[in-house]
């Protein structure tokens, strides 16, 4: 059809014809009805303009004929078109009720949907901020715990800590061999009239925090601070066979450190303390009392003949009663000075000994290690 109407529009109408025939064949055999009313509208108007009335002619009743059926088809559609909208728009109704009710069940379970999140929601938000405060809760209270664990050991031994905090109370123990140490400053009374009572604080705190930190080191037990007196025990309250000569070997590093002090102080033009160290060894009761600031503390003779033995003794110096010297006398490293008997306050002479830190032998001049 394309190529008949091509030739038509160009004056060549036989070629036209031609195609215009083929084409009109087709569409009859498919059929197309529009496409045999286009190729018989060429076909006529091909055979009037060559002047072939007759063949026009039967060409444009072709074309009548065709256009009938075209009616007839479009009134057919027409009204199956309108049945069809007739039936859809029935079905429309229909479906749109359908539709508003399937809305409505969809709309309700949409709304009990949202609302059981919203309860889960709710109750995972109580579940969150419940379980937060707990958690804080429980951190705090296993702080304060551990606050308390950690004051309570600095008043009380872990020992004795362990028993109080288990059974609520600790049991007075009687202890047959413990060492006590007494130290106490020389001249402290005079001194606290020539400072600053912050300066004196501050001075008596470093010493007494030295000490501390040496008690720690040999396994020694602070009992407690007199004004400026220190007293610490060894072999207690787990008793040991090292006792003696541990507290020797703390009492001389507290004699050393004061004496640095001293040169320290005395290059700056500052007062400075001097120190007294007793110790004896013996039995001792050992337990808590109070009720308030309670504290653990040891009583008995041995405490009292500790004390003779520091204010017996001499500034600078470690005095030891003769029965803890019968504990160290054959410690190396250790050398003593007998002092024979000393009158000791409430307790009448008494065998007493100052210890120190035996001096390694000096080598002859020219010798060499091998």
């Amino acid at each position: 059809m394309v190529l008949g109407i091509a030739h038509e529009h160009s004056g060549r109408l036989d070629p036209a014809i031609h195609f215009a025939r083929k084409g009109y064949d087709l569409a009859r055999r498919i059929p197309v009805i529009l496409a045999q009313r286009s190729a018989g509208a060429l076909l006529a108007d091909c055979f009037e303009q060559q002047g072939r009335i007759d063949s026009a002619f039967r060409y444009q009743k072709i074309l009548s004929a065709v256009k009938d059926s075209i009616d007839a088809n479009a009134h057919l559609i027409d009204a199956q078109t309108l049945t069809a909208r007739v039936e859809a728009t029935s079905d429309s109704v229909s479906n749109a009720a359908h539709i508003r009710e399937m809305d409505v069940l969809r709309e309700n379970e949409v709304q009990k949907e949202r609302t059981r999140r919203n309860i889960l929601l709710v109750a995972g938000l109580v579940a969150v901020v419940f379980g937060a405060i707990s958690y804080r809760q429980r951190r705090s209270t296993q702080k304060a715990l551990r606050r308390s664990d950690e004051l309570l050991l600095n008043i009380l031994p872990e020992e004795v800590a362990a028993e109080l905090k288990a059974k609520g109370s600790a049991e007075a123990v009687h202890l047959d061999q413990v060492t006590v140490l007494f130290t106490d400053f020389k001249g402290f009374t005079a001194m606290s009239e020539v400072v600053t009572p912050q300066q004196l604080v501050r001075d008596l705190n470093e010493c007494f925090s030295a000490f501390d930190n040496i008690t720690g080191k040999y396994g020694i037990e602070k009992i407690k601070t007199i004004g400026d007196a220190y007293m610490a025990a060894g072999g207690l309250p787990t008793p040991n066979t090292t006792h003696a000569a541990d507290v020797i070997k703390a009492a001389l590093e507290m004699r050393d450190f004061i004496a640095e002090g001293k040169v320290h102080k005395i290059a700056a033009g500052l007062p400075f303390f001097e120190v007294r160290i007793g110790v004896h060894t013996g039995p001792v009761v050992a337990g808590i009392v109070g009720v308030k600031k309670f504290q653990y503390d040891i009583w008995g003779d041995t405490v009292n003949t500790a004390s003779r033995m520091e204010s017996s003794g001499e500034v600078g110096q470690v005095n030891i009663s003769e029965t803890t010297y019968g504990h160290v006398k054959n410690e190396p490293g250790l050398m003593f000075t007998p002092r024979g008997k000393v009158q000791a306050k409430g307790k009448g002479e008494m065998e007493m000994y100052f210890v120190a830190v035996q001096a390694p032998p000096i080598e002859p001049f020219g010798t060499t290690r091998s």
